[in-house]
């Protein structure tokens, strides 16, 4: 992969500081790329503040073009793409390609909604003072953005804030994670080939002190973040008047009811629990199972996730790799042993080799346990039984979190509780919370975010209405 230079205002520089990009499961050296300084950020804001009249005046079917554009050229160089993406992240190459396939997708959606940005006809005349009178309201993009992304899905999360500031006529400046900054600038070769004009898109992976310009800088009209809920609302607090997008963490909950296909919640809790080891911000977490069914729902369990293949990322058949590196690995593993210490039980997994946490199941925990109420972001979930329904969500509820969750159950009773009385942006039926796709909104409450992400929603953020009133005849 040798060297990556920065994208800065539309031009690829290097810098006096270098950052190696290293593989977290064989610890090979993948890559070299570059920090960007204070001066190449101030270059980058100068560059977008010089193309936003040109992006603000860009005509639909030019953005849709530009997004088109990258979503074939993505879909050209998708195994190659995929491959860069599974050993920086340390992702299993299916993971890979499926991020790769959502990115394009992304894109291609961003493309459709750029041709239908809203706008309004109002009647003026509800009073007296509106005779003669009528208006009409457009929306107008809101400027230069600041996007920060994090490393688990160094592509499509970068995506879900480029594609919608493109389709809305924005410019838009990336930072991405220091630990996975490859797959951005992937995307800047591309974006770089297209008609897009040059300052309306940067990529600077940047220190956090630098990166910290972002939050504080006046010159930018709206930061968009996605990562940890302490980070992100601090973030909140500092950004001064800019409009602010948070898209954070949870630890997602699942309930299983009695008249639920079993097998299917297995099989899909065992891909929401262990995908990506469990580095996912709707990662399932908590599973709360009725207890007519709850022991041979655990036997089944833990027998699948004991068939789970751990090994090197670019291993089609690999399940579970490395997680991003190993203090993160060992922050899960002190999690685990302190929950152990505090009387949870591990049912199967639970140890640590290097970076690679081996995918854990634990049952007996309580919600006060860093296990079941902070985010893990890690292979482990925590397995109870439940009695009453009502008492389940109650449970599902009991968190500072709040993003998606999940029920299996053939009630259509329960799935309207459900969707009524859990408290988080998403309730998915005979799904896990980790479910996604690309055009919906997406987003959490309490500590789990604010505002909406899924690119019709990402838009609506990234666009200010104006009102013309104007006489009639």
């Amino acid at each position: 992969m040798n060297q990556y230079p920065i994208y800065v205002g539309g031009i690829f520089v290097e810098t006096n500081k270098k950052i190696e990009i290293v593989n977290s499961y064989t610890r090979e050296h993948l890559a070299t790329t570059f920090l960007a300084s204070k001066d190449e950020l101030d270059n980058a804001i100068i560059a977008a503040i010089n193309a936003k009249e040109e992006m603000k005046l860009l005509p639909s079917y030019k953005r849709y073009d530009i997004l088109m554009k990258i979503a074939q050229a993505l879909t050209i160089d998708k195994q190659r793409l995929a491959e860069v993406l599974a050993l920086e992240a340390c992702k299993p190459i299916r993971y890979a390609l499926a991020e790769v396939d959502r990115a394009i997708q992304t894109f291609i959606i961003a493309a459709e909604e750029s041709k239908r940005l809203p706008s309004e006809y109002i009647s003026i005349d509800w009073t007296p003072a509106g005779k003669d009178k009528e208006g009409i309201v457009r929306y107008f993009p809101i400027g230069l953005i600041a996007g920060i992304a994090p490393f688990n899905f160094p592509m499509n999360l970068a995506v879900h804030k480029i594609a919608p500031a493109i389709a809305s006529g924005n410019c838009i400046i990336m930072k991405p994670s220091r630990s996975t900054p490859l797959s951005t600038l992937e995307l800047a070769k591309i974006i770089d080939k297209t008609e897009l004009p040059k300052g309306a898109f940067s990529v600077l992976p940047m220190d956090r002190q630098a990166g910290q310009q972002l939050v504080t800088d006046e010159r930018i009209n709206m930061l968009s973040f996605t990562g940890s809920a302490d980070v992100g609302w601090k973030m909140k607090s500092e950004a001064g008047k800019k409009k602010v997008v948070l898209e954070l963490g949870g630890n997602a909950g699942v309930i299983v009811a009695p008249t639920a296909d079993m097998e299917l919640a297995i099989q899909k809790c065992i891909s929401g629990a262990f995908s990506y080891s469990g580095q996912v911000c709707i990662h399932t977490q908590r599973i709360y199972v009725h207890d007519s069914i709850f022991v041979p729902f655990m036997e089944k369990f833990c027998n699948a996730t004991s068939r789970l293949k751990i090994g090197d990322v670019l291993n089609s058949e690999t399940d579970i790799s490395a997680m991003i590196d190993e203090e993160n690995a060992m922050r899960v593993e002190t999690w685990i042993d302190e929950a152990v210490h505090q009387g949870a039980r591990i049912v199967c997994g639970g140890k640590r080799h290097d970076a690679v946490v081996e995918p854990t199941v634990l049952t007996h925990t309580q919600n006060t346990m860093k296990v079941c109420s902070k985010e893990i972001f890690g292979p482990i979930v925590c397995i109870e039984p439940y009695h009453n329904y009502t008492e389940a969500v109650n449970t599902i509820n009991d968190s500072d979190f709040g993003l998606q969750a999940g029920v299996f159950t053939d009630s259509l009773k329960e799935m309207n509780y459900a969707f009524d009385n859990i408290d988080t942006g998403g309730v998915l039926i005979n799904e896990v919370p980790t479910f996604r796709v690309d055009h919906t909104p997406y987003g959490g409450i309490k500590n789990s975010g604010f505002g909406r992400e899924g690119v019709k929603y990402a838009v609506r953020d990234m666009i200010e209405s104006k009102i013309l009133v104007k006489p009639i005849r």
